[in-house]
């Protein structure tokens, strides 16, 4: 039986996926075939390479597979809750091979960033803007535009490291090096803008 994915019904899903908590195969298959090809499609979103996404969909069934018993329907829709786990494998899979993944540098938020650096800011907007947060400002835009966006996402937008990892199509490994690095730079920056 193969259903279209784009008219999955989230209760089937959810008969399926219960059943297969009980270590029930055919509706195990059953959600497989009906769910595998737009699952696949997110893993491929994340992991932009054809091997690597079957990998992670691979494991990320074994784990559907392992951890059915436990889903609850009151917490996640079975297609959320099954993304989240391909997602999670994906990550790990991109953490394991050393490709790097080129994000656009233009999903940062420009507003932010230019708000904060706006030498034109009303004086009702610079006394809301403190000295301090302008020198970081100005350090910040010292950074390299990815650098900048990863701690722009991590502190402005309050992402965790894998949040960020996940909007920016990283491995979290790489996320928690450039905040590190990034977080030295500013610290750097900081210091040489209060010395006398």
């Amino acid at each position: 039986m193969s259903l279209d994915a784009q008219t999955l019904d989230p209760q089937q899903l959810k008969t399926w996926l219960l059943a297969a908590g009980s270590k029930d195969a055919k509706a195990f298959r059953l959600l497989y075939h009906a769910t595998s090809s737009k699952l696949f499609g997110f893993a491929l979103r994340i992991l932009h390479k054809q091997e690597l996404a079957e990998e992670a969909l691979q494991e990320g069934f074994v784990a559907i597979w392992n951890n059915a018993a436990t889903y609850q329907s009151h917490l996640a829709a079975p297609m959320t809750w099954m993304a989240t786990i391909v997602r999670n494998k994906a990550f790990d899979v991109l953490r394991r091979s050393d490709d790097t993944v080129e994000i656009d540098a233009e999903q940062f938020d420009s507003v932010v960033m230019n708000a904060l650096r706006d030498p034109q800011a009303t004086p009702i907007e610079s006394l809301q803007m403190s000295g301090d947060a302008k020198a970081l400002a100005f350090c910040m835009s010292a950074l390299e535009g990815l650098h900048r966006q990863v701690v722009a996402l991590a502190y402005y937008h309050d992402l965790s490291h894998s949040e960020v990892a996940q909007q920016m199509s990283l491995p979290i490994g790489t996320v928690k090096t450039w905040i590190r690095r990034s977080l030295e730079r500013l610290r750097t920056c900081l210091a040489k803008r209060e010395a006398p």
